[in-house]
């Protein structure tokens, strides 16, 4: 007995150390042969996992489309010196040239990474950041400006201009309260604030950036604690509201970028959206304080017509199986649709795959509170 564990153990050794993608090597958590391998332009996708806050449990996951393989928590891997490895709460992530950019919100930083490897390669101090947009060179994000604190006296939100070849903060401009996603239209930038630190006086504004100054020039009142917020191909915006979870619901709003001018109301919970090939792609998890329960909803909106279009996007089975969508992702290729489960926000959350009619395809754990994507492009 003691003989066949050692050559089991030997076994064991030699196929984590020999698990890797063509780029990045993985010697731990890897789960091969998760889908049949894919020969397209997208490589595959990185999944920032947020982490319980205070918990320092921010990780990061890779899935490699070439070779139908999940690496979990690869960061550690790659980076062994680096101390507290990714930090407290990953909030957002995109690559923008060959550089993978992370948003850790209470560990005050980004963390830029090399997109085809994930080593490290320098992190920009910012308090209480949260979202990125990229433009022309630069990288733009919003910060809470303060710290991690529900306060009246809470201080007002900025987006500062990162150079994206120093990797230095440029420029900043003061927003609304506790701004949250961002989008570029035309020579425009546009983020939502939430006023999440204000309650019950929560911030119902769009704060609009010139460009060329980097200066707010006005402000578009839409509906209190903003959140989300997606362009589309037609000079139109689609943002959030969480409402107040009590009696003020969440809501979709589609405003006018041009004009600032409300287009819309849909009247539709929405918690994560994502717009792939003219479809907005939506998922609404909305909690209220009266009943202490949770409320599901899915659906896809043509961003053409306008209209919505589904309200559905994965079968009945797997609505009922999520415990707690938490992100949505779409290959624009396959139109595959991704949803992570962050189920109690302690254990391990999961990955969900489901092909463009919804059917289930595979399913996966990641890291704890499985929330954001991004596509590595060969």
């Amino acid at each position: 007995m003691k003989k066949l564990n050692i050559f089991l153990l030997l076994f064991t050794l030699v196929f984590l150390v020999s698990c890797r993608t063509d780029d990045i090597i993985v010697r731990s958590e890897v789960v091969p042969g998760l889908a049949t391998p894919e020969n397209t332009a997208i490589k595959g996708f990185y999944l920032l996992n947020e982490g319980n806050m205070g918990s320092n449990k921010c990780t990061l996951d890779f899935f490699d489309y070439t070779t139908g393989t999940y690496h979990r928590n690869i960061y550690a891997e790659i980076n062994p010196n680096v101390v507290k490895e990714l930090g407290d709460v990953g909030n957002d992530i995109k690559i923008y040239g060959s550089k993978l950019y992370v948003v850790v919100n209470v560990s005050n930083k980004i963390e830029v990474l090399d997109a085809k490897t994930a080593k490290r390669i320098k992190t920009i101090p910012l308090q209480n950041c949260r979202y990125l947009a990229f433009r022309d060179g630069k990288a733009y994000a919003s910060s809470y400006a303060g710290p991690v604190d529900i306060n009246p006296n809470a201080p007002k939100g900025k987006v500062v201009e990162i150079d994206t070849v120093s990797l230095s903060i440029q420029r900043q401009a003061t927003v609304g309260y506790q701004p949250e996603e961002i989008e570029i239209v035309g020579n425009q930038l546009f983020v939502a604030n939430s006023g999440g630190y204000m309650v019950p006086n929560y911030d119902k504004t769009v704060s609009v950036i010139d460009l060329n100054s980097f200066t707010e020039i006005k402000k578009i009142d839409v509906a209190i604690n903003l959140h989300r917020l997606k362009k589309d191909n037609y000079g139109d915006l689609y943002v959030s509201s969480r409402g107040d979870y009590y009696t003020v619901p969440s809501n979709l709003f589609l405003i006018d970028a041009a004009t600032g001018n409300i287009k819309k109301d849909f009247h539709l919970s929405v918690s994560e959206m994502t717009i792939v090939n003219d479809k907005l792609y939506f998922y609404g998890n909305e909690f209220n304080y009266n009943t202490h329960s949770y409320k599901k909803t899915f659906g896809i909106i043509d961003v053409k017509t306008e209209e919505i279009i589904s309200n559905k996007i994965i079968d009945q089975e797997y609505v009922d199986a999520i415990k707690t969508p938490y992100g949505i992702m779409v290959n624009p290729i396959t139109e595959d649709i991704y949803i992570t489960d962050a189920r109690n926000y302690v254990a391990m959350g999961f990955v969900y795959c489901f092909d463009k009619n919804g059917h289930f395809k595979w399913k996966t754990e990641g890291g704890n509170i499985p929330a954001h994507f991004t596509f590595l492009y060969k």
